[in-house]
């Protein structure tokens, strides 16, 4: 009989230590994961707790503004991905209702004389900041230097991650080298405990598009991942300090599949409001993802043809945000054929 399995917590600390046989029982426990189903937590990593007590600080001082504050730097006013963006955005997973969500997407600094920008690249442009928020100079400090000490502990996860597949640690600096990630200031609100959790889904059974999501919790909860083998939901317990690490489909391509990108989903049922970050890992938005190597059998086929990080990516974000929108337009629709109609009155 199989045993559901919560993803695992590892300490991380072997990676940048000396001790071979520490590190040799690491890469082992993350190929494991990888190979069942793509989650586990890390703790003894780099990103000091201060600073991540900091940053969700951030986060909570974001959403307490006013809705017309927020509303000041919507996503919707550009191209690229960055701002603020509304509850009921995004809809993952079909057959549910849009995201019981409000986020703030957050990027490296693009100015619009960058190539990125001028090229239209993946989220590239600059970031929308709250003119109104307390201390917004300390606001910005806080984020962005939140933002580059994950940014580089995602870069040691693939290099962890490089080890596994029986490859060198910097096999894939090309695809970390100007590499194109996003991050998310995220507030669920809190929902009452008798609400249709299939309707009012925090964040929908989905996976993630790149490459890998590293998550800051907060001690709420909710975060649920699915146990393919025994099909059981499975709460991801936050851990003080410990990040939640999962593949996306893009690197479950480039594994052949090997490697897994797994369905997980967000659903608050605590009564409380709860807050996460995620920091999602694209990668350079020119870079070929094609099969890795070690990855497919003697004469296997490799099961994707190649594709670029910027092709990959946008697509998903396409299929999440249009099915958002086509709900909300049916709903419109359906409310309409609902209004009764005025009688006609004759003289």
């Amino acid at each position: 009989m199989t045993t559901a399995m919560a993803p695992p917590i590892l300490d991380f600390s072997p990676f940048y230590g000396s001790d071979s046989e520490a590190k040799a029982r690491l890469i082992d426990d993350t190929r494991k994961c990888c190979l069942y189903n793509g989650f586990f937590q890390i703790k003894g990593h780099r990103v000091p707790l201060d600073l991540q007590r900091a940053v969700m600080k951030c986060a909570k001082r974001f959403f307490d503004l006013p809705l017309e504050e927020k509303m000041q730097i919507d996503k919707n006013l550009n191209t690229f991905n960055r701002g603020y963006e509304l509850l009921r955005s995004q809809m993952l997973e079909v057959g549910t209702g849009p995201e019981l969500k409000e986020g703030l997407y957050i990027g490296e600094e693009i100015s619009e004389d960058h190539p990125y920008f001028k090229q239209k690249k993946l989220n590239s442009g600059p970031n929308q900041w709250p003119q109104t928020i307390p201390d917004k100079e300390k606001f910005q400090k806080t984020t962005m230097e939140y933002y580059h000490a994950v940014f580089e502990l995602a870069k040691d996860v693939l290099s962890l991650i490089a080890l596994t597949l029986g490859v060198d640690s910097s096999f894939f600096e090309p695809l970390t080298e100007g590499a194109v990630a996003t991050m998310r200031y995220l507030h669920y609100p809190a929902q009452p405990k008798d609400e249709d959790e299939k309707l009012n889904r925090g964040i929908g059974a989905h996976t993630d598009f790149g490459c890998v999501t590293l998550l800051l919790q907060d001690e709420v909860g909710g975060l649920q991942v699915l146990d393919m083998p025994t099909e059981q939901w499975l709460d991801v317990t936050p851990v003080e300090g410990a990040y939640v690490v999962n593949l996306g489909d893009l690197f479950m391509r480039m594994a052949n599949d090997k490697y897994k990108s797994n369905i997980h989903r967000v659903i608050n049922k605590s009564g409380r409001e709860r807050y996460s970050i995620p920091f999602f890992f694209s990668g350079n938005p020119d870079y070929l993802c094609e099969c890795l190597p070690n990855c497919r059998e003697a004469g296997e086929p490799a099961k994707y043809s190649p594709i670029t990080v910027q092709d990959m990516v946008t697509g998903a974000y396409k299929k999440s945000y249009g099915r958002a929108e086509e709900y909300k337009k049916k709903m419109e629709i359906k409310k309409l054929d609902s209004t009764p109609a005025l009688a006609t009155i004759e003289v």
